[in-house]
């Protein structure tokens, strides 16, 4: 993990990882690499670009598409109840609601 001024941040693919949206950091960089992954709705060219806390993820995966708000970098890839806490997702299209971690 590294500092950019006072604000945390980490590599893309490990965060992915971290957050246990992918079983390898391999898949993350796949995924990156592949054009599947955007942070703030900028697309992703390099596994090794960051995330810190506030940005939202957005990625494809398994016809799949995710959406979260990074909460926290992480230590290391622990148990799924760890995990997610790096994240929450977005509230459904019209409830008014802003993103908050619920849990």
């Amino acid at each position: 993990m590294e500092a950019s001024g006072s604000r945390p941040v980490q590599r893309i693919d490990r965060w992915l990882w971290f957050a246990r949206f992918v079983k390898t950091r391999a898949l993350a960089q796949r995924l990156v690499l592949g054009g599947k992954v955007r942070v703030n709705r900028t697309k992703l060219t390099r596994p090794a670009q960051t995330v810190s806390p506030g940005d939202v993820v957005s990625f494809l995966a398994h016809n799949t598409i995710t959406v979260v708000q990074v909460l926290d970098v992480g230590e290391r890839r622990g148990p799924a109840g760890e995990a997610r806490l790096l994240y929450c997702e977005p509230p459904t299209p019209g409830d008014g609601a802003t993103f908050s971690h619920e849990g």
